[in-house]
């Protein structure tokens, strides 16, 4: 089902009953990362129509371990927001073919609310239309397919990377993946089994950045919505098992003036323009600060470490998977095409790592930071006095040092607004206070279905 702005209420109505709708969800991210929503019946469209659903304005202050209200994001149970429905965001789930989604922005008093994760990113699209930049994006997902038995979980198969007995394993949900992301509307690249046993990645393709936010929230549904039918459990928790690979989300990005990328220099082929210097400049400035929205849980942490293909150093090069920001080549096109930044995982709220990435890299645009030399080999394989000359510097190694960080960076405090960046770093800190010391078992017990 595709809205247009030709849809009525009536029209939508009958189209809901004509092919058996019962519910719509209206979702959201929240402080916390975790998708949730809030469903009427079709029956009640004309009183959710305009307005949507209501939530408790404490919605935003709630961590990941309970659901409880963090005093120190300044909310109370006391107050209304609204779930206003993007209607042009509406899409059958075909893994619960009885109900419809749509994304939610979020109001208050009849006002996009300043705690809106979604406006956050509007916002920040907004300042990159305002300086002459579209911004397009896509999330680059790996995740676990994962089995029960009596005393715990394993993995969906025992296979290691690209494995083509990993593809006959599990093609039969992946296929069902790929079917229902495609009926969603979003484009479906790549596959292939990834490092992990049972980890797999699908790649889907890059739209503007918005969009791109919204398709993150489907794919994350998607997922775990078709492998729970099939029986199986799918996770994108960071780190699931301490001797297998770790969870990341990649995020790709370009810069675009009309139908023109910006990333390359066309007058010299394979080289970086100065514009996309200035932006990774500001990506890699920021970078620390990014982490605490990028790679926002205290689980994120075990997977970025040194020669793990994870960018755990301050650091960007030309195809080098160990740089927290990688520039992909690309084989008979235009290149570079885009950037990528590997700090980041899909515990991540998409529309704030996407939107606090825009942030970062427009402030480098603005200042005309310069670029550091890329760096050609392992930087792990450094010494720390070598590393130290060249200006390369490990990335924090902890969500609390991740925070601290982020309340150093006034440019993403700048662009998250006083009320989102509070209430986003109490639930980061109460987060924090309660997790670190666990073991992995005991982060995996409580956030292997959060994520």
């Amino acid at each position: 089902m595709n809205f247009n702005e030709n849809n009525s209420l009536e029209t939508i109505t009958a189209e809901f009953k004509q092919q058996g709708i019962e519910f719509v969800r209206v979702l959201f991210c929240d402080n916390a990362n975790i998708i949730r929503g809030k469903a009427f019946h079709i029956e009640t469209l004309a009183e959710h129509w305009r307005s949507g659903v209501s939530i408790a304005v404490a919605q935003q202050a709630i961590p990941v371990m309970y659901d409880v209200v963090t005093p120190a994001t300044g909310l109370t149970p006391v107050g209304e927001a609204w779930l206003v429905p993007d209607w042009s965001t509406l899409k059958i789930l075909p893994y619960a073919p009885t109900h419809a989604s749509v994304l939610g922005d979020m109001y208050r008093f009849e006002e996009p609310w300043s705690f809106c994760p979604r406006n956050f990113l509007k916002q920040a699209i907004a300042v990159a239309a305002d300086l002459g930049f579209t911004v397009k994006a896509a999330f680059e997902n790996e995740f676990y397919l994962l089995k029960s038995i009596t005393d715990g979980i394993v993995p969906a198969d025992n296979t290691p990377f690209a494995a083509t007995l990993g593809m006959d394993s599990n093609y039969v949900v992946i296929d069902q993946i790929s079917r229902a992301l495609i009926a969603q509307g979003i484009k479906v690249e790549r596959y292939y089994p990834e490092s992990g046993p049972g980890q797999q990645e699908i790649s889907i393709g890059y739209t503007e950045a918005l969009t791109a936010a919204d398709q993150q929230i489907r794919f994350r549904e998607t997922v775990r919505g078709v492998a729970l039918a099939a029986g199986l459990t799918a996770s994108f928790l960071p780190k699931i098992f301490d001797d297998q690979a770790g969870s990341g989300c990649h995020l790709h990005l370009s810069l675009w003036q009309g139908e023109q990328n910006q990333i390359y220099d066309s007058d010299q082929p394979g080289e970086l323009s100065a514009v996309a210097k200035a932006f990774i400049a500001g990506i890699l400035a920021h970078l620390p600060g990014l982490m605490a929205l990028t790679v926002p849980s205290v689980n994120s942490y075990r997977r970025l470490l040194p020669h793990c293909w994870s960018g755990a150093f301050q650091a960007w090069g030309m195809d080098n998977r160990e740089a927290a920001v990688r520039v992909p080549s690309n084989f008979g096109l235009p290149s570079p095409t885009h950037v990528e930044v590997k700090t980041v995982d899909a515990s991540a709220n998409p529309y704030l790592a996407l939107g606090a990435v825009i942030y970062a890299g427009l402030d480098g645009i603005q200042k005309g930071l310069p670029l550091p030399e890329p760096i050609s080999i392992d930087p792990g394989s450094l010494t720390s006095t070598e590393r130290e000359s060249l200006n390369i510097h490990p990335l924090p190694n902890s969500l609390g040092t991740a925070i601290a960080c982020l309340e150093k960076d006034e440019v993403l405090l700048s662009g998250l607004g006083a009320d989102l960046a509070k209430a986003f770093i109490a639930v980061r800190k109460a987060e924090w206070e309660v997790l670190q010391g666990k073991s992995l078992e005991e982060e995996v017990n409580l956030l292997l279905t959060k994520y």
